[in-house]
């Protein structure tokens, strides 16, 4: 996606004289104006969406590269859209990319340069921000170099739009909502929709906009009465309300067509046997549809399942089960169609036969954290994904006795065309018992995993098999016990190579490279009854 370029300064110089006029008129002063006393929660990632436009702060191409360009796109809230505040003194902030980890800044001080990202670096007032007051909760972001506003320029709506600075004038396209995310998502069923299925006495009753579209006894007919209910050929979201538990067969489907939010308050139990991909939620060729809320039980083939999907986001995910996968997301069945931006806060998986979570074929994925208990094989599970970033992988027994893992990459995981740059990037793998801790595989590569803690697996703590720039674990950590750590390659694809193991203890276990890496990395690591063994 092309940056679009500085080519509307006669259209704003008329748009500048307007406001100037229109505020002297209304007796209000114009020029910079200091940060307000505006403060912001710096444990928290915001999205931040224009006044103007309605669309958000954008790392335009999922870039990771310094001077990469900040754009507006429609939001999305996936990893490119979502910042972080960084309190450097005096009411200034560095905001940090979730995405790319990079700052943004002004590279000087003229009017409509355009916002990059760059290295944090200390003292730089170039990446200092501070927050002005605008009225309905909307801020604007003054830079501390330039004392110039973050602005749409020229007072774009498109996709692309060029975010720049400019005198600071309080106009719409200087104003932004802070938009939190990642954290609660608030009280099941709370807020407005469309549609509500209410179970009492025995009996569902399906009401859209107070009128009553169905009643009956069947938990499956009663959702998909009140998604069916939503206005057809609708080009926004629409809610519905799921006020209930009840169980519905393994070979049936809740299915969800685009523009759609659901938020489930009971628990959907899944019992018998199926074939296919049938699914409590499932999703197909769809756009625009978020699950916020949904509890599963039972036996199902999956718990969701999502193919050709774009712009999806799953919000608090509980499945305790006794067979099957949880969350499958894939683009198998039309190959030349990827999954596009994903976004899943929170999932829970304990008790499947398969993956907690797995995914195939996804370009742009946001995961806050997977927990998987018990779970006959991976924790999460990539597959064909680029452009992943990923909080929290904390698996217990999962895989045990099998070759899985709690974090497995597989099938040409983070390959973008024949390379293999730095696009999958995960906080913390945790792992206890069950069978590898970290497993890449069949060339893949391109990630990054800034912390470990794994202990005790049956298998390889770390396997790293014909796999390309993988660096693990600069932020730290400790693996202890269990398998070795193996660097090892099969025949039939090129050797590993370009992998970094750093910044970890090692306890009670040993680093084997057999046969030798290109450009293997292996420095500070403590060891603590343990050992390193080179080819």
């Amino acid at each position: 996606m092309p940056s679009v370029s500085a080519s509307t300064r006669p259209l704003r110089l008329v748009l500048l004289a307007t406001t100037i006029l229109v505020l002297i008129g209304a007796g209000v002063a114009v020029g910079p104006q200091a940060a307000s006393a505006a403060t912001v929660d710096t444990g928290a990632t915001y999205v931040f969406v224009n006044r103007h436009s309605g669309k958000a702060m954008d790392l335009y191409g999922w870039s990771t590269a310094d001077g990469a360009p900040i754009n507006q796109y429609a939001r999305n809230d996936l990893a490119v859209q979502q910042w972080r505040f960084v309190d450097v003194g005096g009411g200034y902030y560095q905001i940090r990319s979730a995405h790319s980890g990079k700052v943004l800044e002004l590279p000087n001080a003229t009017d409509g340069i355009q916002l990059v990202q760059n290295p944090a670096v200390s003292g730089n007032t170039r990446q200092h921000f501070g927050l002005a007051d605008s009225d309905g909760g909307y801020v604007r972001f003054v830079n501390r170099h330039s004392g110039k506003a973050l602005d749409v320029w020229g007072w774009s709506t498109a996709d692309g739009g060029m975010i720049s600075q400019y005198q600071d004038l309080g106009g719409a396209n200087q104003q932004w909502q802070l938009v939190r995310v990642g954290g609660s998502a608030g009280d099941c069923g709370a807020g407005s929709f469309q549609a509500e299925a209410v179970l009492s006495g025995g009996t569902w009753t399906v009401r859209n906009n107070g009128s009553t579209v169905h009643t009956g006894t069947d938990l499956r007919a009663a959702v998909q009465a009140a998604v069916n209910s939503l206005t057809a050929g609708r080009t926004s979201k629409q809610r519905v309300v799921v006020r209930g538990s009840g169980s519905m067969s393994a070979g049936s489907r809740i299915s969800l067509p685009s523009y759609t939010t659901i938020d489930v308050c009971g628990t959907i139990n899944v019992t018998g046997t199926g074939s296919g991909d049938q699914a409590p939620i499932y999703s197909r060729g769809t756009t625009q549809v978020e699950v916020q809320h949904l509890t599963v039980t039972g036996t199902p083939l999956y718990g969701i399942f999502l193919r050709n999907v774009t712009n999806v986001v799953l919000g608090q995910i509980d499945m305790r089960l006794s067979a099957g996968l949880g969350v499958r997301i894939d683009n198998r069945g039309d190959t030349s169609q990827w999954t596009r931006n994903v976004r899943i806060d929170n999932v829970y998986v304990s008790g499947a036969s398969s993956h907690a979570v797995e995914t195939y074929g996804v370009d742009g994925l946001t995961v806050g954290t997977v927990t998987a208990r018990n779970v006959g094989e991976s924790g999460l599970l990539l597959n064909q994904t680029i452009n992943a970033t990923v909080t929290t992988v904390d698996a217990e027994n999962a895989g045990a006795g099998t070759g899985y893992a709690a974090f497995r990459m597989a099938n040409r995981n983070g390959r973008i065309g024949d390379s293999y740059p730095t696009n999958v990037r995960v906080g913390t793998v945790r792992a206890r018992g069950g069978g590898r801790g970290i497993f890449c595989v069949s060339e893949s590569g391109g990630a990054t995993i800034d912390r470990v803690d794994i202990a005790n697996t049956g298998n390889n703590a770390i396997l790293i098999e014909n796999c390309y720039g993988v660096n693990i674990a600069s932020g730290g950590g400790t693996i202890s016990g269990g398998g070795e750590v193996r660097l090892a390659e099969r025949t039939e694809f090129p050797g590993t190579r370009d992998i970094t193991l750093r910044n970890f203890t090692l306890v009670n276990n040993r680093i084997v490279e057999n046969p030798c890496v290109d450009n293997l990395t292996i420095s500070n690591v403590v060891l603590n009854n343990s050992s390193i063994s080179r080819c």
